[in-house]
């Protein structure tokens, strides 16, 4: 058996700074305040700054590079089947490396969560000062692709490049951040084709007839990913049964030009790479041989990050990624979502009908690495919880403005300084355990509660700082919801953006749901009050609640009556 050699010959350089500049930066309100006020200050996020941070935040001696135990992260490592602490391999920054689409169709919300919960990870990366080098690849060259382009009589990097537009419309709806860069394997064949190079001279590959082949019998550890033995394996995806390879579960580190497709020149004759081969010459150009985090779905385990794992390590010895991070599937009726499979709804089939955060939402209320089940009342609900958000911090909004901040008192009251300290804690102490989002949300409901008692009960008027009390209320909760990717640009134009997208699922304009208050105005006023409760439950049944206050009728987005219904009479699962 070959050794594999222990160097590891340079890549062609990459022209680009390793690490981008971090997005999140202090914004420190209330400064004179004696309470614990959250910050966006990259080191110490439960203690407002000190004075010299507050002046100078990029020379800060005080707080630079010193990270709090409270602010440890803890993240499960597929590889271990463990929780971890997060370690990274340099001080203060992080390299990440997440398998992106293959461009060839438009997306579906099984992408969606894939990049919603890494985008999480990487804002929270950032938020706790890690300078993050974020690369997420495309694939531009693949069977797919120019299956899908032979059909349509277009250029597979053309039509590839297309959908990679499409895809990033798609991510910017969802409120995602773009990553550090987003390589394209058309633009790295060099990288590819000089790693391929280095697997076959240290003897981990085989050429036959234009095609070479990695072989896994030499490779021991293949399989420690994915906890499959070699001898259960198979010919892997995407690639077709040959008997020409040595092992069935070899596979294609390039494969020689066929009639009809894009080819590249080659060592081994023209061609283009297999599958999984990419990435690994991609996340090497970026990241190096070895770096802290490599992420995707879960169905990437098997085959593609385990063959990720053994070329990677043929090619240069010392190749180490520390955390294999997977996230679940988004499944429909306990079955994975997949195009393969035709049961999938694409990013832009669902934004159509419901505000791209409310997706976002949903997708964020299961725990990462769990499935979800993908449903309307599933969505409905996020969407219906993501509008009292809004309310409550847009009514908040819309008082605090009226005061400047320099006529608000240095202080607050104490049971406000309590809910303000439990529930940015909680949300820390969540998210730094493996992202659990659901409880960061869920966080979120006692001070929402205290706002709208604050803003609308007779005792919360009445209470002394009370305009403190909800701008450090409101502060706080938008600062929470822009770490989790849910801050809008303005509330009050996300609450249009959710009544529109209502009024759409509900088949009504707004001039027809006023029409029918009035209608039911009439009918109250002449004691007709079945006819007003028809009325009433005839738009509950569509998704639009009726509220009536001494003001007038109001109305507002709800979760369609029926739905709330099914929802009552189906049985808790085990």
């Amino acid at each position: 058996m070959a050794t594999v050699q222990k160097w590891c010959k340079p890549f062609i350089p990459i022209r680009r700074s390793l690490f981008q500049r971090k997005i999140f930066t202090s914004k420190y309100v209330h400064s004179k305040t004696n309470f614990r006020f959250p910050t966006f200050c990259a080191v110490n996020k439960t203690q407002p700054p000190c004075e010299n941070h507050v002046k100078d935040e990029d020379n800060c001696s005080n707080c630079s590079g010193k990270r709090k135990k409270e602010e440890e992260m803890w993240l499960y490592n597929t590889m271990s089947k463990e929780r971890e602490l997060f370690k990274p391999k340099l001080e203060g920054k992080v390299g990440m490396y997440v398998c992106g689409v293959t461009a060839y169709d438009l997306s579906h919300i099984g992408h969606a969560r894939v990049y919603v919960a890494f985008d999480l990870l990487y804002r929270y990366l950032n938020y706790l000062g890690y300078e993050v080098n974020y690369v997420r690849n495309f694939t531009d060259v693949d069977d797919k692709i120019i299956a899908r382009a032979n059909e349509l009589g277009e250029d597979p990097i053309s039509l590839s490049r297309r959908y990679c537009e499409e895809f990033h419309l798609d991510m910017s709806s969802l409120n995602c951040l773009p990553p550090s860069v987003e390589p394209r394997v058309s633009d790295h064949m060099p990288q590819i084709i000089d790693m391929i190079k280095q697997i076959l001279d240290n003897g981990c590959a085989y050429t036959i007839d234009g095609d070479v082949y990695f072989s896994v019998d030499k490779f021991p550890d293949y399989g420690r990913l994915s906890g499959r033995k070699l001898e259960d394996n198979r010919a892997g995806e995407r690639v077709a049964v040959n008997s020409r390879k040595k092992n069935p579960a070899d596979f294609a580190l390039w494969k020689s030009a066929k009639k009809g497709e894009p080819f590249w020149q080659s060592p081994w004759g023209p061609g283009r790479p297999g599958w999984h081969i990419e990435c690994s010459a991609m996340s090497a150009a970026y990241l190096g041989y070895s770096f802290d985090i490599h992420g995707g779905g879960m169905d990437l385990v098997f085959p593609h990050h385990e063959n990720e794992i053994a070329q990677s390590c043929a090619a240069c010895h010392e190749s180490s990624v520390s955390y294999w991070i997977h996230n679940g599937f988004v499944t429909i009726d306990s079955e994975k979502m997949s195009k393969s499979l035709g049961n999938f709804f694409t990013i832009r089939q669902v934004i159509e009908l419901y505000h791209p955060l409310a997706l976002r939402l949903f997708l964020m209320g299961t725990h990462y690495r769990s499935p979800i089940n993908y449903s309307d009342l599933q969505l409905e609900s996020a969407s219906d919880r993501i509008f009292y958000i809004y309310q409550t911090l847009h009514d908040c909004e819309s008082i605090t403005a009226n005061y400047d901040e320099a006529s608000l008192k240095d202080s607050i009251p104490s049971e406000t300084e309590t809910c303000i300290n439990k529930f940015h804690d909680e949300c820390l102490t969540s998210m730094s355990d493996d992202l659990h989002t659901t409880v960061a949300l869920a966080a979120m409901s006692e001070p929402l509660k205290n706002l709208n008692d604050l803003l609308h009960t007779r005792k919360g008027k009445k209470q002394e700082l009370r305009i403190e009390s909800l701008a450090a209320l409101g502060k706080t909760i938008g600062n929470i919801l822009n770490i989790l990717g849910l801050l809008p640009d303005s509330y009050s134009e996300a609450l249009k953006q959710l009544s529109d997208y209502a009024l759409k699922r509900a088949k009504l304009t707004e001039n027809e749901v006023m029409q029918k208050i009035e209608e039911r105005n009439v009918a109250r006023k002449n004691k007709e009050y079945e006819k007003s409760d028809t009325i009433r439950k005839e738009l509950a049944g569509v998704g639009i609640a009726l509220m009536d206050s001494p003001e007038g009728t109001t109305w507002r987005p709800a979760i369609p009556l029926p739905l709330q219904e099914d929802q009552h009479l189906t049985p808790p699962t085990s």
